[in-house]
């Protein structure tokens, strides 16, 4: 089930607060925890039933395997040593996940490398399982590590399942959760937290489903095109990429204020995972604010694992290249994922050995240099194979020729002879560069300018790790949400646009991974 859809809103939704509002009048935690999970695990079985059985399972393995790790005298359970006990249960979920997720690309490279015919399975990728299997992994490894305290197991379920963050994050750590299903505040009617709830969801949703879908239209055909063998040349590449690079902002920005509004409607706060990524003026800085809890996770769970920066410069840069080729592994079964993370770990590479030169360059000068380089990578990202990357990443750098409007040729005939053709801007698509232009500009203002939904709405703490202090003086004066009628008419109006434009549903992007 997606948030953006009419069944969500009108059917879904209403049910499942009604309900939980009516058992919250009731003050009977014995049945609002076990309703949030119960109305989770259909949120998570509309998509698909079958795999109720795998999610059930995946839940049920590890708090049985976290159970025996938090146990006082686990020590000496049947003389099994705690360390055998995690790599059991981390190699059984690892498992799971690289059956489903990474199965069939690993017979089509044992195929290709060496010649075989080994068929593929027809493996349907169960939705959400790289979320729910990460986190666990953490739990897991907390739980061996001694940082877990022992908790109900419905309370553990509904930590896994809880269906704002099920199927795309944000990857939730279990000492900043379970404290709040074990809350009384959780039992409360709390008008506060239903407005501001229900204004971060609008915001939300209006990423998504007015600006996000509207810049796939733009992004999508030409990296089609360019599947296809068309050659796109330095204006379409480079709308492409923009296009995409805007879209998946917005589509992902969507969704993790979608999952805290959402969240505050059940008196509970997700970790914020999103801020103002595209403001960065640094890779190290890119990554403190784009998937932020992947990032965490990736740096709790792997980097610092392998050894972090306690071994001379040449192990950390090492390490940060490991982790950002696994991070861009978990994202998909794909070369163009792998490249993806290889080009994230150079950067950083880059960027931590430059700051040892101490060489201060201007702000515009470091944002530029970031986004370009961030920009550039998602090409890979975005695109189903290293030659398409590749053909697009060459129109971006001129090296497929520059096409400019025919009536150009009349007025600037010197550029003829400088490798410019004048046969229109858009020579592989049927797109209008008076639309596609204005969309990506509008966008970028949005992006670069304004404040994000977490700044807007921080005098109120939505999220955790988000407070008044996080934004700038500026942005509490002229933009900051308070109840007023020019919010109300506003948010009206964005909620109305919003649902009439959910008539073509298109899923998260982030949902794939």
């Amino acid at each position: 089930m997606l948030f953006n859809s009419y069944e969500f809103l009108f059917f879904f939704l209403p049910v499942a607060m009604g309900i939980f509002y009516f058992i919250v009048k009731l003050k009977s935690k014995r049945l609002a925890v076990p309703w949030l999970v119960f109305v989770s695990f259909i949120f998570y079985a509309w998509w698909n039933p079958v795999f109720l059985i795998l999610l059930g399972a995946s839940v049920c393995f590890n708090y049985g395997v976290g159970y025996f790790l938090l146990q006082k005298n686990y020590h000496s359970y049947k003389n099994i040593k705690p360390i055998y006990l995690l790599i059991f249960g981390v190699f059984i979920n690892l498992l799971a996940l690289a059956y489903y997720k990474y199965f069939n690309f690993f017979i089509l490279n044992m195929n290709t490398l060496f010649n075989l015919s080994i068929p593929s399975e027809n493996i349907i990728l169960p939705i959400g399982i790289s979320f729910f299997t990460f986190t666990q992994i953490a739990f897991l490894v907390d739980a061996y590590r001694g940082c877990v305290e022992e908790y109900r197991f419905i309370s553990y379920m509904l930590f896994v399942t809880f269906f704002p963050h099920l199927i795309a994050g944000p990857i939730l750590h279990h000492k900043e959760m379970m404290s709040q299903f074990e809350s009384d505040k959780l039992l409360k009617v709390n008008w506060e937290n239903i407005i501001i709830g229900t204004v971060v969801f609008i915001l939300g949703l209006f990423k998504k489903v007015i600006i996000a879908d509207h810049l796939a239209l733009y992004a999508t055909p030409i990296f089609d095109a360019a599947a296809q063998g068309n050659v796109p040349q330095l204006f379409e590449a480079w709308i492409g990429a923009l296009a995409y690079t805007l879209q998946l902002y917005f589509d992902f920005s969507g969704y993790s204020d979608m999952a805290i509004g959402l969240a505050l409607l059940c008196n509970v706060r997700l970790p914020v995972n999103f801020f103002s990524p595209y403001k960065a003026k640094s890779v190290i800085d890119f990554w403190r604010r784009w998937h932020m809890t992947l990032s965490r996770y990736l740096k709790d769970y792997v980097y610092i694992p392998l050894g972090g920066n306690r071994y001379g410069e040449f192990r950390r840069l090492r390490n940060l290249l490991v982790t950002m080729l696994l991070g861009g592994i978990w994202h998909g079964a794909g070369w163009t994922f792998f490249v993806w993370g290889g080009l994230h770990g150079f950067y950083l590479i880059v960027n931590h050995t430059w700051r040892k030169f101490e060489i201060c360059l201007p702000n515009i000068i470091n944002w530029g240099l970031t986004f370009v380089s961030v920009v550039t990578a998602w090409v890979f990202f975005r695109a189903d194979t290293l030659q398409t990357a590749i053909l697009i990443i060459k129109g971006m750098f001129g090296f497929n020729g520059i096409s400019l409007a025919e009536n150009l040729a009349y007025r600037i005939p010197l550029l003829s002879g400088f490798g410019f053709d004048f046969s229109g801007f858009m020579t592989i698509t049927n797109l209008s560069l008076t639309k596609v232009v204005p969309w990506i500009l509008i966008a970028l203002i949005i992006v670069l300018l304004l404040p994000n939904t977490m700044e807007l709405t921080a005098a109120y703490k939505p999220a955790l790790r988000i407070s008044a202090k996080n934004i700038e003086t500026k942005y509490v004066q002229y933009w900051q949400w308070k109840p007023s009628y020019v919010w109300s008419i506003a948010l009206g109006i964005i909620a109305v646009l919003s649902i009439l434009s959910m008539s073509n549903v298109s899923a998260f992007l982030y949902f794939q991974f």
